[in-house]
């Protein structure tokens, strides 16, 4: 039995043009996020979007995979989306495919920025659910977190291993459960509709 799709929420005190910024721009988002070294453009896509190559480096190997992404600035109820599909043939890498997205809320003061995203286990259902899948989601939580910090007081992002450094991200500052529904519930339309990478 496969493990629950990932959430994570977290309010941040900055505008949604900030956000968009840290999160879209691909240089910006690897000094954030753990789960990506280097986010390198490929090509558009047809209407908009584009391919990418997306390299996760660890110890003595460089996961490499491939994936499709589409943005919506501009929606009637304020908000913008990002949508996203990945996969990779490596071996070693414990995600198989996989499909998300992200939803940039206004709110008083800031931003509400969420995700929702699922995957294939590469190494099996059991490993996932009780090792993998809580792994990747702390990752989600405490990189969200180093996200808040880089927006609202110019911390820059810095790893988990410097703890000795102040305003140190924690996934605790983060929801991890959906105020209504599940995980994918608030998938925007543009997921089903993103070309596969």
């Amino acid at each position: 039995m496969k493990g629950s799709p990932i959430y994570v929420e977290i309010d941040i005190s900055a505008d949604l043009d900030t956000v968009w910024h840290l999160t879209q721009d691909t240089i910006s988002h690897t000094r954030w996020d753990l789960r990506f070294s280097r986010i390198t453009p490929a090509e558009a896509l047809d209407g908009d979007g584009y391919r990418f190559q997306y390299e996760r480096r660890m110890p003595f190997h460089t996961i490499v995979g491939t994936g499709t992404t589409r943005g919506e600035l501009a929606r009637p109820d304020g908000t913008r989306t990002s949508a996203l599909r990945f996969t990779t043939s490596d071996p070693l890498s414990p995600l198989g495919d996989g499909r998300g997205y992200w939803r940039y809320v206004p709110i008083p003061g800031g931003t509400r920025f969420i995700t929702g995203y699922d995957y294939e286990p590469a190494w099996g259902s059991f490993l996932d659910r009780i090792l993998i899948r809580p792994v990747v989601g702390w990752l989600t939580a405490w990189s969200f977190d180093s996200l808040r910090l880089w927006a609202e007081s110019d911390i820059e992002p810095h790893s988990p291993l410097a703890f000795w450094k102040s305003g140190r991200p924690r996934a605790g500052r983060c929801r991890r459960t959906p105020r209504r529904g599940r995980a994918m519930d608030d998938a925007p339309a543009t997921l089903s509709a993103l070309e596969a990478p």
